[in-house]
């Protein structure tokens, strides 16, 4: 009996093994962006030039993946110069000190076939929150080289103050909350 238990419990965990595959981040078809919105009439869009990332998870099972990701703060856009060095300073990202911005899965949740609410923790600056991103699961297709793809958007806010980001902190002329958008494709390894 206990050879049968150790059998069984050995093929379970195998084909969880097998079942588990890891997607990482394809650069040429996917994009880091925000929004944040400017004098209380508008918005300034940008995006983040550089960063990697992947799953690891069961496609039919999306909600127990682990998923990572990281980008380069210096390589902030927002096709202004000037701007996008004001932000690269201290009074905004501070790139210097700190280079990068972390985000770690803690759970997804599957509201349905499409529809997951991705938590997380981000770390910007010196300070690590949680935040939650709804997603939608744009499917899976057979790429090139015979490698499977999958896409998601994603979409949460973040309070910039939370972060330290504290430059105009009544808000006036830049907003405190800030939308990130992320349009992201994934090829298995």
């Amino acid at each position: 009996m206990k050879k049968v238990c150790l059998t069984l419990s050995l093929f379970t965990l195998v084909f969880g093994l097998m079942a588990q595959t890891k997607f990482t981040v394809d650069k040429a078809h996917s994009s880091v962006n925000f929004k944040v919105k400017h004098n209380g009439i508008s918005f300034v869009n940008g995006s983040f030039n550089t960063f990697d990332g992947f799953v690891v998870g069961d496609l039919n099972n999306l909600q127990d993946a682990r998923i990572e990701f990281t980008v380069d703060a210096r390589s902030i856009d927002t096709r202004i110069e000037p701007r996008d060095n004001h932000l690269r300073g201290a009074d905004f990202f501070d790139t210097e000190k700190y280079p990068q911005i972390l985000f770690k899965s803690t759970g997804i949740e599957k509201i349905d076939d499409k529809n997951y609410k991705l938590k997380g923790l981000i770390t910007l600056k010196d300070v690590t929150k949680a935040v939650t991103f709804d997603v939608v699961y744009g499917g899976k297709i057979v790429g090139r080289g015979g490698k499977d793809v999958i896409g998601f958007i994603a979409k949460g806010r973040i309070n910039r103050f939370d972060f330290n980001v504290a430059y105009d902190p009544d808000g006036k002329t830049i907003a405190k909350d800030v939308d990130l958008i992320l349009y992201m494709e994934f090829v298995a390894e």
